[in-house]
């Protein structure tokens, strides 16, 4: 069956006799009084389900704030060695250090366990250090 438009099937499709031609309707649905009213409501009920769907998108579960504080933490885990890589092969690092500074400044979700909490926050610590012993390695040049 080919769906044309919103007039329903193709013409090549034999109508069924009892059913209504004509527009889109469902099983025990009753068909509307007048086409104007059908589609004022279709618009309504469109953007009525739209907005439902973006409200349920922004709410974020523990599970999802967990996982980003962990992909987080993990970040900046990397951007460290990065540095450490880059210090220990003799070159200056400011990329590295350019990168460890953005993904600290990222926001950090707050999750509901002490333990994760306590690590993410430690990982910050350790990358703010890192910021600053730059900062005066670059003040003391």
């Amino acid at each position: 069956m080919k769906v044309t438009g919103p007039t329903g099937s193709s013409a090549s499709q034999p109508s069924r006799p009892g059913k209504a031609t004509g527009g889109f309707s469902l099983g025990g649905a009753a068909p509307a009084a007048s086409s104007g009213a059908t589609a004022a409501a279709a618009p309504v009920a469109g953007v009525a389900g739209v907005s439902a769907l973006m409200a349920l998108q922004g709410v974020e579960d523990a599970t999802e704030r967990r996982r980003r504080a962990i992909r987080r933490g993990g970040g900046l885990l990397d951007r460290l060695d990065e540095l450490k890589l880059a210090l220990l092969s003799g070159e200056a690092g400011e990329g590295a250090l350019e990168r460890l500074s953005r993904a600290l400044r990222e926001e950090r979700p707050v999750d509901a366990d002490p333990g994760l909490n306590g690590l993410l926050e430690q990982i910050d610590l350790r990358a703010a250090v890192e910021l600053a012993k730059a900062d005066l390695r670059r003040n003391a040049a």
